[in-house]
Order: structure tokens, then C-alpha cells, then sequence
């Protein structure tokens, strides 16, 4: 079986500078198991799934950040709570995805259902996978509120309620789908949001392509119990060759089965590459919000151009369209006011902006290094699940060689 990329450290901390200190290294986090439940009446009873996050501080100077050993329940939807918090808190960090909520890239052997024992337990490496790659962010590891998730099963839940943050995540993801037309765009950030579409479409196309190919295989391996079977029966009526013929069968059917352990070991490493998948729309989202502070900051910018242009013409004395139609004439006194007005204006229209530059400034320094710091750890990881799909096909490859060679050898020795 290949090993469960949730459980390997590695994984986690050869990304970006290995000396980053962060919560992991100080600590073990695991989500060790799920668990069924359910509530409301027995006639509208409604099923959950919850999961078990257990942490533990290795680093004696470090538990009174992270308790000596913790362990609480949660649901789905509180992970999905708590990326929101995050990718609000945190608008310049590429923050890692959650596992896929309902089964994607299906093929036949492959239950939808979303209690099935087998998706509960990728998705509960996956959840897991999720705690790790925050836990291993020199900035979000240290979230006080990402350490109350792992610690306080009941506090938590209302901490997050009486701050809000459900309400400021749903605004926000409003206004991240709101299509920004600007006037000067940022080439660098243009560039990363291509990309991560490009990124988004190639994973995808990759995992499309899989999902054919392993319908096609499983199939295939499939019908040769089809020849298992028929040589069975026919060394029933052969004497000399009645045991090699068993033997052959006996083989095929084996080949046929064998397609199951590893096309089960295979969808571990689709998991992998449906991270990334999902990464790409948190790249995207980080550009998404580059566009809306320039958009703030083209608005602040135009407001102050149309606060001048007003304070000339009342310097100027021009008359506004209510003074043509009815004949009124503003005095001195109330030009100076509205230039006295429009001066103010003008004043902290330029606060906003100057504000908004900074910002911006900001935003894009710190964005741009985690952004490099998330190409770097993709770089590691792509390379590492490529090449153990690349392993994966060896080895079905060689039990493949190794059947059909023992059938070779069991049919040349036929009398």
C-alpha cells in the first residue's frame, strides 16, 4: 500500500525555509478517527460525521501555547468554518484546501456516497492533511483562534459565533465575486491569477484523464476472470494438461483481483493531486482581493478628481443646474463654504488614498512571499506524488509481468 501523505512529516516541512519555526514543530497533530452520529427524533433523524483531532506538545517550553495532550470532535462544516476565518484573516496567504466535500472524478468502483467507510477515512487524511499544512505556516500555525480549534471543542463554537465571522466571510466571498474592471492592473498579480487557471485546468484535465483510464483498466483486469474461469472448466476434460490449465486460471483470477488494492492505493495519490486542484482557486483568491484594494484605491483616486473638478467651478462661480432653473445666485459666503467644504473633502480623500496605497503596498509585498513560499512546497510535492503514480504503474506493471510469466512457465511445462 502507499503511504498515507497525511502522515508524512516530510511532506510538511520541506517546503519554503526549513528553519521557519512553526506550531508543528513544536507539536504533533493528528485526526485519528471518525465517528457516525446522529441527532433530531427517530422520524427526522439527521446524519453527521464527526472527526477526532488529537494534539500532543513535544517541546516542554511550548505547552503553554499547545497543551501537553488534547483531543476534541469535529464536523466537516467547522473545518470549513475555520479556512473561512483564515482566508479572511489572512487575505495575502495561498491557505490551504479542504478535502473535497462530495466525490469527484468517479469511476464505477468508487462509492458517492458520503458515508462510506472508505471516502470517510480519505477524508479524514485529508482533514488532517489540512491541519498539517497550517500547522506548518510560519504565520497561520500561530492563529490563536487555529489553536483554539484544536484545543476547545465547545469554546471555540462560540468564539467563533459572538465574533462574527461567518457574516464577514459570506460579504466577503460576495465581493470576491463581484467582477473588477480596472484601469491599471497589476502585471504581476495578472500573471498569477493566468496561471493558477491554467493550473486549475491542467490538475483537472489530469484527474479527468485518470478517472477514463482507471474505468478502462478496472474493467479490463476485470474480464480476465472471464479466462480464469473458462480455463477452469476446460482442464475438467484434459489429463495431461488438467493441472496446468487449473494453474492458469488460478493465476488469471488472481491478475483480475489484484486490481482492486491497487487502484485503491492509486486514489491516495488522486487526493493528493485534488489538493492542488483546489489550491489553485485559493491562488486565485488572493489575486481576487489584489484586484479589490486597487479597485479601492482607483475609487479614492477618482473621488478626489471629481472633488477638484467641483472646487473649480465654485471657485469659479459657475452655477449649479438648480441655480439655472430657478433663478438663484450662490453669494460669496456660500462659494467660500462649499470651496471650504470641497477643501476638506479633498483633504481626506487624500488620507483614504495615501491609507489605501499603504495597504495595497502591504498586501502585495507579503502576498507575492507567500506566494513564492506555496510554489516552492508545490514544486516538492507535485514531484513527489508524479513520481509514486509513476511508481505505482511500475509496480501494477511488474505483477503483471510476474502472472503472465508464471503462466508461461506453467503452460511450457506441459508433457
Amino acid at each position: 500500500m502507499c503511504e498515507n501523505p497525511a502522515k508524512s512529516k516530510k511532506l510538511y516541512l520541506t517546503g519554503g525555509n526549513v528553519k521557519e519555526d512553526t506550531l508543528l514543530r513544536h507539536g504533533e497533530i493528528s485526526v485519528s478517527e471518525s465517528e457516525k452520529r446522529a441527532n433530531g427524533s427517530l422520524n427526522l433523524r439527521e446524519y453527521y460525521t464527526v472527526y477526532l483531532i488529537e494534539t500532543k506538545a513535544t517541546d516542554p517550553e511550548f505547552q503553554n501555547k499547545l497543551s501537553k495532550l488534547s483531543a476534541v470532535w469535529r464536523r466537516y462544516t467547522e473545518f470549513e468554518q475555520l479556512r473561512d476565518y483564515l482566508e479572511d484573516a489572512y487575505p495575502y496567504i495561498v491557505v490551504p484546501p479542504l478535502p473535497e466535500k462530495r466525490v469527484l472524478f468517479s469511476w464505477q468502483k468508487v462509492s458517492t456516497d458520503t458515508f462510506d467507510p472508505d471516502f470517510v477515512d480519505r477524508r479524514r487524511a485529508g482533514l488532517e492533511t489540512f491541519l498539517l499544512r497550517i500547522a506548518s505556516h510560519p504565520v497561520l500555525s500561530y492563529d490563536k483562534h487555529f489553536i483554539e480549534f484544536l484545543q476547545s471543542e465547545d469554546g471555540w463554537r462560540e468564539m467563533f459565533k459572538s465574533n462574527g465571522y461567518l457574516q464577514i466571510a459570506e460579504n466577503k466571498f460576495k465581493a470576491l465575486s463581484v467582477s473588477v474592471r480596472l484601469k491599471n492592473t497589476d502585471p504581476r498579480f495578472e500573471s498569477i491569477k493566468t496561471y493558477g487557471s491554467t493550473l486549475h485546468t491542467s490538475i483537472y484535465n489530469l484527474l479527468k484523464a485518470r478517472s477514463r483510464v482507471a474505468e478502462k483498466q478496472y474493467t479490463v483486469y476485470k474480464l480476465h476472470a472471464n479466462y480464469g474461469r473458462v480455463f477452469s472448466e476446460w482442464s475438467a476434460i484434459e489429463k495431461e494438461m488438467g493441472d496446468a490449465l487449473q494453474k492458469t486460471g488460478h493465476y488469471l483470477d488472481s491478475l483480475s483481483s489484484s486490481i482492486d488494492s491497487l487502484l485503491e492505493d492509486e486514489e491516495l495519490l488522486v487526493d493528493q493531486f485534488k489538493e492542488y486542484l483546489f489550491f489553485a482557486s485559493s491562488l486565485q483568491n488572493v489575486c481576487k482581493h489584489q484586484e479589490l484594494l486597487q479597485l479601492k484605491l482607483e475609487s479614492a483616486e477618482d473621488n478626489i478628481a471629481s472633488k477638484n473638478t467641483e472646487k473649480v467651478k465654485a471657485q469659479q462661480g459657475k452655477m449649479g443646474i438648480m441655480s439655472r432653473l430657478f433663478g438663484t445666485i450662490d453669494t460669496d459666503e456660500v462659494r467660500e463654504l462649499k470651496v471650504n467644504l470641497l477643501d476638506q473633502q479633498i483633504h481626506d480623500g487624500e488620507a483614504v488614498v495615501t491609507d489605501t496605497k499603504t495597504e495595497l503596498t502591504d498586501f502585495c509585498t507579503k502576498a507575492l512571499s507567500d506566494i513564492d513560499r506555496f510554489q516552492t512546497q508545490k514544486c516538492i510535492d507535485l514531484k513527489e506524488t508524479l513520481a509514486a503514480y509513476a511508481f505505482l504503474q511500475l509496480k501494477t506493471a511488474r505483477k503483471g509481468l510476474q502472472t503472465w510469466t508464471q503462466i508461461r512457465d506453467c503452460l511450457q511445462n506441459i508433457p
